[in-house]
């Protein structure tokens, strides 16, 4: 049918898809081109600083060559711009890396992540913003919200960490210890100092939305109050989700006080059944998510609940100053590094 000019909408609906693909094709190879660009300017004023080796040499040379290149070619050439250009140089300074960064992430997730001076939280975030299509506000969030320091993956040895971004690099799975957190930061439930795990739930599926953001890539939602029959009694999972970058179900337990030893049997037979009943083939074994107020590390470490596919987590409804958590967040990561590498020295003892 068409409309009273005799267009038909079908024809038009089409032509703006091939428009707007175009377009978005053009905008992504031109941002390719700027970003080397960028690059190659930073890298020749890096090079002319570092032959005079003066450092009053280096703000005289990018002031003048930012009053040249501006009244040229306009303001993205200014002084601040010409200083993010050096930097992404000084950051990244083989250009291999540079060509396969600029088809991924824009000028502007670059600009964030250079200033980033941990190495390996830099490439954590530009490994995640590839893998979730992450938009440079999205990344920004990411950052302040300190996503690095509340991953698993943090706790580990550098040397893991480094092995599992490259693996990722290389195009392989996402393991569970690079999108689990701990915490988790729930503040915008709303919820006051007094609740109950009936409030709590009821909280997260209100604001579920929020919830699958905080969970992180590739969740989807499938059940609350899941119930499972064993030996004709009920049990009931709290939430049950779906993770497509680990091809597995996860299981969530939320629970309003510290960690308990008996969490742990309770998540396991959750996770057996789920094992024979609802796992499909490709698929792999289910995941377990203990959500509690606070946990104790020893207990944690003793019961190995990682080798039961189990991760326990604390969660937050009301946030701390960003300097305390950051404080926390940054004790517990060396606390926990420092005790796996006391484990391998004493298993090569």
């Amino acid at each position: 049918m068409s409309d009273k000019a005799g267009t038909n909408p079908a024809l038009v609906t089409e032509l703006r898809e091939l428009i707007d693909g175009a377009r978005q094709r053009a905008a992504v190879a031109v941002n390719a081109e700027l970003t080397m660009l960028y690059w190659q300017l930073g890298s020749r004023i890096h090079r002319e600083i570092l032959g005079q080796q003066r450092a009053e040499y280096g703000e005289k040379i990018v002031s003048a060559l930012a009053r040249q290149l501006t009244a040229e070619y306009g303001r993205g050439f200014s002084a601040k711009n010409l200083h993010h250009m050096i930097r992404f140089a000084e950051v990244f300074p083989e250009e291999e890396t540079v060509s396969a960064l600029r088809r991924d992430l824009s000028w502007t997730h670059l600009k964030m992540l250079i200033y980033l001076d941990d190495s390996l939280k830099r490439d954590f975030y530009i490994e995640l913003s590839r893998l979730e299509d992450w938009s440079s506000r999205q990344l920004q969030e990411r950052i302040q919200s300190m996503l690095f320091e509340r991953s698993a993956i943090s706790k580990k040895p550098e040397e893991t960490i480094r092995h599992e971004l490259a693996t990722l690099r290389r195009g392989g799975e996402a393991s569970p210890a690079l999108l689990l957190k701990d915490p988790y930061l729930l503040d915008f439930l709303g919820l006051n100092d007094r609740y109950l795990e009936r409030d709590l739930e009821d909280a997260i599926l209100r604001e579920i939305e929020q919830f699958l953001l905080e969970l992180g890539a590739g969740f989807t939602f499938v059940a609350r109050q899941r119930r499972i029959q064993i030996d004709d009694e009920d049990f009931y999972i709290d939430l049950l989700f779906y993770n497509r970058k680990l091809k597995r179900l996860v299981a969530i337990d939320l629970k309003l006080g510290r960690f308990k030893a008996e969490y742990k049997g309770q998540m396991e037979l959750y996770l057996r059944w789920l094992a024979r009943h609802e796992q499909e083939a490709g698929e792999n074994p289910p995941l377990g998510i203990i959500l509690c107020a606070g946990k104790q590390r020893e207990q944690i470490e003793l019961l190995e609940l990682d080798k039961s596919g189990i991760h326990v987590a604390e969660y937050l409804t009301v946030l701390p100053p960003r300097e305390t958590l950051q404080a926390k967040l940054h004790q517990s990561i060396v606390a926990a590094r420092a005790r796996l590498q006391g484990g391998q020295d004493e298993s090569r003892d």
